[in-house]
């Protein structure tokens, strides 16, 4: 069973074509137009052992923004078709991720309804050429398209680069448990028969 998507949101803000494969190894090829955020998104593919190319033409020259929250719209969306009817998979994934002095949590449920929760106080304004307040618009993004439950913490930090880093390999880590099939599960796993 495949599940593989891909899919495209063209906009006057961003053009963007994400593909993903959920059974890959870690395969990428990420271009964003943005050096920091393209790291962040080879470091999620690569940890989350998603295959995943991702193609994005945005107004960089305004600034980071749409660029970010639109690509973690699609990236939601694509993953959510991916997922296909949700049957045998794990559902909730969570993981602490430890990066030198960085510590955050991810938890998330793949529920069908979005909630998001993110608790981190980022010290610098900017990584790069990417403002760091677009990480949040990027994981709210994210949950609205995959249409998960999805709370992000950080528990300890003052490298801004590390906790960002660490936050996107433990949403990855997370997404990679929830989406993994399991044999005992028969249809989803939920009490209502659908997710």
């Amino acid at each position: 069973m495949s599940r593989f998507a891909r899919c495209e949101r063209d906009t006057r803000e961003t053009e963007i074509v994400i593909e993903l494969d959920l059974d890959g190894s870690g395969q990428y090829d990420i271009r964003t137009g943005i050096g920091f955020f393209d790291h962040m998104l080879e470091g999620f593919a690569r940890h989350g052992l998603f295959d995943m190319a991702v193609s994005v033409e945005g107004d960089i020259h305004v600034d980071a923004h749409h660029t970010v929250e639109d690509t973690g719209i699609v990236l939601g969306q694509t993953f959510l078709e991916a997922l296909g009817d949700k049957e045998g998979i794990c559902r909730f994934g969570s993981f602490v991720l430890p990066m030198d002095d960085a510590l955050v949590m991810a938890s998330l449920d793949l529920s069908g309804r979005t909630y998001f929760a993110y608790d981190a106080a980022l010290q610098a304004e900017r990584l790069g050429t990417m403002e760091t307040e677009t990480v949040k618009e990027f994981f709210a993004g994210l949950a609205s398209g995959a249409q998960m439950n999805l709370h992000i913490r950080q528990l300890a930090g003052e490298n801004t680069h590390h906790v960002v880093e660490a936050m996107f390999k433990a949403v990855a880590k997370s997404m990679d448990m929830a989406s993994r099939i399991d044999e005992r599960i028969q249809g989803v796993l939920s009490t209502k028969g659908i997710l």
